[in-house]
């Protein structure tokens, strides 16, 4: 089912943060909507997901029975270890079985399995992300929602959580809608990017990013191009 997002507006008291957002998107998709931060993107996601109420507009398609909601910190449980963090979430959505199998080729795309029995203090925090990540794909939901995922890492470790979200969503294809201010995970992650401007926020620009996912990357010319609007249109990075 594509999704419709149209004329969404949200103000707190004086405070106007969204502006008549409106975009429409294809089913299965990593949609991204970039823009600087205190634009106003997390209070987007929130009404995707019906945690918040728009002021005005309608939204169309975000009814699966089911959202996973991958955040800017892992809020993993610390008491648990990382098998049954993962297993907190699926009870109740598939048999004792399926539960081992999904947690064990969740795991071993992110290059965890063997930690499978390791407390959440003993990972490092680029590990407890690749859980958080883990974790969200496990869960059987139709849309995926990302808060900043990758914000404030260092670039080796940004690439590997990128490489492992990739090999997730291709084993398991959802619509996913991110978040974020980072202009490579925008171009590396998006097959449909929207640029949204300052409070309030508007969609400014739209690219769409017809790079297979598996061949994104800086040598890419075609991504490159991506790399060069997206710079050009960011007046703070001139």
């Amino acid at each position: 089912m594509p999704f419709t997002v149209n004329k969404i507006s949200k103000r707190y008291d004086e405070l106007e943060v969204l502006a008549d957002i409106s975009f429409d998107v294809d089913d299965n998709k990593i949609v991204c909507l970039l823009g600087p931060s205190g634009c106003g993107k997390t209070t987007l996601l929130n009404i995707f997901s019906g945690i918040t109420t728009p002021d005005a507009g309608c939204l169309t398609g975000f009814t699966a029975d089911s959202i996973s909601y991958l955040f800017q910190e892992p809020r993993l449980l610390k008491w648990k270890t990382v098998e049954e963090n993962i297993d907190f979430v699926l009870k109740d959505k598939m048999t004792p079985e399926q539960r081992r199998e999904v947690i064990r080729k969740n795991l071993e795309i992110v290059g965890l399995r063997q930690y499978r029995d390791f407390y959440i203090s003993q990972l490092s925090g680029g590990m407890k992300q690749r859980v958080a990540i883990a974790r969200a794909f496990a869960f059987p939901a139709g849309i995926m929602l990302m808060d900043e995922p990758f914000k404030s890492l260092d670039l080796d470790l940004k690439a590997s959580l990128i490489k492992s979200f990739t090999a997730l969503w291709s084993m398991n294809q959802r619509s996913v809608f991110f978040v974020t201010h980072d202009i490579h995970a925008a171009m590396i992650l998006g097959d449909d990017i929207f640029v949204l401007s300052e409070k309030p926020a508007r969609i400014q620009k739209y690219i769409k990013n017809r790079t297979p996912l598996d061949e994104r990357n800086l040598r890419n010319p075609d991504i490159l191009e991506i790399e060069k609007q997206l710079y050009d249109h960011f007046s703070y990075f001139r």
